[in-house]
């Protein structure tokens, strides 16, 4: 009895929690609650949202430019060949919102993903309530919530562009939920009306993110499987369903491309190399529609979908037998299969052009350890959504879409692993509930002792209750490990570097540093965003100084950072074998200083004659010259024992920590510049906190952007150049104004006044035929009429 009073309780307990009305309420707490818990911090996660931020700021004072000057120097940055305008205007409305409450533009920023990330999660419980029952919406719901999967891209303070694509299918999901289902029979075919809501949400989500395509893939998907699962379960009224929201998509994609001509084309759009490029490939010419993607989607996708749909619906005239339908089902299926082994080739092709391995962490194949990161217990339960099939209804083909498409793309980047934690989330939350209540099904018909079936019964209990337990622990504890890259050591370093430089000077950093210089500095990097195999060529000592001044560099960065990523640096760069470099953590200081890493370790006993000896793998060596750091100053010191290895060390003493390096890896420019103070004369330390960030000028006959009695002037730092171009552009990135002009001898040069409307200048300063310098600028942050 007390067994039995204990079941009763947890029943009553779960089934008030999931009602609802309460039920609601306490995801969009919870959900929101996990999400906010970033913002403790000072700083934003990542590296991407520090350029988003740093164009919306931009904006408040410039409007939406499109022609963006400090980004991808020497030559600026096209907005509108990057991401439509809604992914920036919208944190700006938020802030507009928010703004009377007292909240910054930086709190609302961090704060928009939240919002979306909590009503994408509103709108799958809903959606699946409305499928099916409480119980499935809940925990479908609550595993979304709790699943870092969907957490790291919809968290304060990481601000991505995925989110809103999973927004816009929960409207759409709740839209096809709706029509589905709806309860006045009066509605009968006026219910199809209801379909245009995920068509309309399909293109709306072009508003806001370059790759929004999957949401299209997805409903169509939705679509095909609707009517397939209509056909096979004899609801035929129901296969018309599918016809009308493949049709309905057909409107959408025509929304997204109009939207594309006004905020700006997706990733694949006539605006984009990548959509140039594949154009070209597939021998497709641009005209009404002006991407790829969509003008494929309406001419193949969408006919082939309608085709197959209505085919259905005059084959469930004729073919009445269940295993007759299935048979049907299955040549349709087979024929699918042979058409996309036929375009195999092509299919993969396209694939891996926009979806490549770049040695990012984003972008690499998801492993098992990526995927348990993001789902835990939850992504393991997955399979359980197919006990739903034992009894199939027509709700279970309708997501059964979702899956196929989403759980594939789960597996191709480690990134999609936020667009598919709504399908593993669904997919256990119904599956768990099927599980449970055939797991009863079968304890009824047990002729077993009571006990036995009452210790069935508290197994089941506990099982339906554990799971979301150890789920939440899961999620919390990988969304509280979440630190920001960004510290104050690169924010003073950043900041002092805009405060101490001219507004058209470019910067050398590691590329996932170059949103940082943006933003911190008001500065362009020379590359941002994704990897640089010239700037790793660089690091490496594999670039002439030429090579440096034909891209306008003024200023490079090293770093403790970039020396953690040493090994990315040789697979950017595209060197194998010949360097090593590892950096070792103190482990004891005092007259013995010890730093050790794994298999290799550094010791120390300072002196007149530093006593250093290094092991690797056990054996003892001495190095070839240990330089060391203290305070303000870095040089080499003197070893009290010959050296026996081909082995150099760097000992800071700052911030504890040493380094252990071959000759090779010692004579590359990133450890000339970080470890010693024997670097090339063309260089000049002009900032250092003593180890961690270090920031060099590049002196080379330079162009100085500045202004003088309401004229823009460049001066020239010496007068070894000979000619000039200036190179005018209108904001849209038009050219409207070239010309060279002879500066040889001169120290400066007056910019002529109108430039045909320039509203951007960019500028190659040349030495006979060798490129001196180059930059870019807006006029208008020149002469003051804008302000940061």
């Amino acid at each position: 009895m007390k067994c039995g009073g204990l079941i009763d309780s947890i029943h009553s307990f779960v089934d008030y929690l999931i009602t609802p009305r309460y039920a609601a309420v306490f995801i969009t707490l919870v959900a929101a609650a996990i999400r906010l818990i970033p913002m403790r911090f000072r700083y934003l996660l990542g590296y991407d949202p520090y350029f988003h931020l740093a164009y919306i700021e931009y904006a408040q004072t410039h409007g939406w430019v499109n022609f963006f000057t400090y980004a991808t120097g020497p030559w600026g940055f096209q907005i509108k060949s990057f991401h439509p305008l809604g992914l920036w205007m919208t944190p700006t409305y938020v802030y507009k919102l928010l703004r009377p409450f007292g909240v910054s533009l930086f709190n609302a920023f961090r704060l928009t993903p939240v919002i979306f990330g909590v009503l994408t999660v509103i709108l799958v419980y809903f959606s699946v309530l409305r499928l099916y029952r409480k119980e499935e919406a809940f925990l479908s719901a609550f595993f979304l919530v709790v699943s870092f999967g969907h957490v790291f891209r919809s968290m304060a303070g990481y601000y991505r562009g995925d989110n809103y694509m999973l927004f816009w299918y929960g409207v759409a999901l709740f839209g096809i939920a709706l029509a589905l289902f709806v309860r006045r029979s009066s509605w009968r075919y006026g219910r199809l009306f209801l379909y245009l809501i995920p068509g309309l949400s399909a293109g709306f989500a072009a508003a806001f993110w370059q790759a929004y395509y999957p949401i299209f893939a997805i409903l169509l998907t939705n679509a095909v499987f609707l009517s397939a699962g209509a056909f096979l379960l004899k609801k035929d009224k129901y296969i018309l369903d599918g016809t009308v929201l493949a049709l309905s998509l057909a409107l959408g994609a025509l929304l997204a491309n109009w939207i594309g001509g006004v905020l700006g084309y997706g990733m694949v759009g006539e605006t984009h190399w990548v959509g140039r490029s594949l154009a070209k490939e597939l021998g497709i010419h641009f005209g009404f529609i002006k991407d790829v993607f969509l003008l494929l989607f309406l001419k193949y996708a969408v006919p082939s979908a309608v085709v197959l749909t209505v085919s259905l619906l005059v084959m469930a005239r004729f073919v009445r037998s269940p295993r007759s339908r299935v048979a049907v089902t299955l040549v349709f299926l087979l024929a699918a299969v042979a058409v996309t082994l036929h375009y195999r080739a092509l299919l993969t092709g396209i694939l891996w052009k926009l979806f490549p391995q770049n040695p990012i962490a984003e972008t690499i194949r998801t492993t098992w350890g990526s995927w348990w990161e993001a789902y835990g217990v939850v992504g393991v339960l997955v399979p359980l959504f197919f006990l739903r099939f034992v009894k199939p209804r027509l709700e279970d083909f309708l997501l059964l879409g979702t899956f196929a498409v989403l759980l594939p793309m789960g597996l191709i980047w480690t990134r999609f692993l936020f667009i598919a934690s709504p399908a593993v989330s669904m997919m256990t939350g119904i599956g768990l509930v099927s599980f449970y209540e055939g797991t009863l099904h079968f304890e009824d018909r047990l002729n077993g002792s009571l006990i036995l079936k009452r210790s069935l019964v508290v197994l089941l209990a506990l099982l339906i209750v554990s799971v979301p337990a150890v789920a939440a622990v899961q999620g919390t504890a990988a969304t509280l490990k979440a630190r920001p890259f960004m510290n104050s050591h690169w924010e003073e370093a950043l900041t002092y570097l805009g405060e101490h430089s001219n507004v058209n000077d470019v910067v050398l950093t590691w590329w996932d540093h170059g949103h940082w210089v943006t933003y911190y500095s008001h500065r362009a990097p020379v590359a941002q965003g994704g990897p640089s195999g010239w700037v790793a060529k660089y690091y490496l000592g594999l670039v002439k100084p030429s090579s440096m001044m034909s891209l306008g560099i003024d200023y490079v960065t090293v770093s403790y950072d970039t020396l953690m990523k040493f090994d990315d640096v040789l697979q950017t760069a595209g060197v194998r074998g010949g360097y090593a470099l590892v950096v070792l953590p103190a482990t004891s200081s005092g007259s013995l200083l010890v730093f050790s890493n794994g298999p290799y370790s550094l010791m120390a006993v300072p002196g007149k004659a530093w006593d250093v000896r290094v092991s690797i793998g056990g054996k003892l060596l001495v190095p070839e010259e240990v330089f060391v750091e203290y305070g303000e100053t870095v040089g080499r010191v003197k070893l009290s024992s010959p050296s026996t290895a081909d082995v150099y060390a760097y000992i800071n003493l700052n911030y504890g920590y040493a380094v252990i390096m071959n000759g090779k890896a010692f004579n590359t420019m990133l450890a000339r510049l970080m470890f010693t103070d024997d670097y090339p004369g063309y260089y000049r330390l002009v900032y250092s906190d003593g180890g961690l960030v270090k920031i060099f000028r590049f002196v080379h006959p330079n162009v100085v952007v500045t202004t003088e009695n309401g004229s823009v002037v460049l001066k020239f730092t010496n007068s070894t150049g000979t000619a000039l171009g200036v190179y005018g552009y209108l904001d849209n990135g038009t050219l409207v104004y070239k010309k060279w002009f002879n500066v040889r001898g001169k120290s400066e040069f007056v910019l002529p006044g109108n430039l045909n409307g320039s509203v951007v200048v960019r500028y190659t300063y040349i030495g006979g035929k060798t490129v001196l310098d180059r930059g870019v600028f807006r006029i208008g942050d020149v002469l003051g009429n804008t302000k940061w």
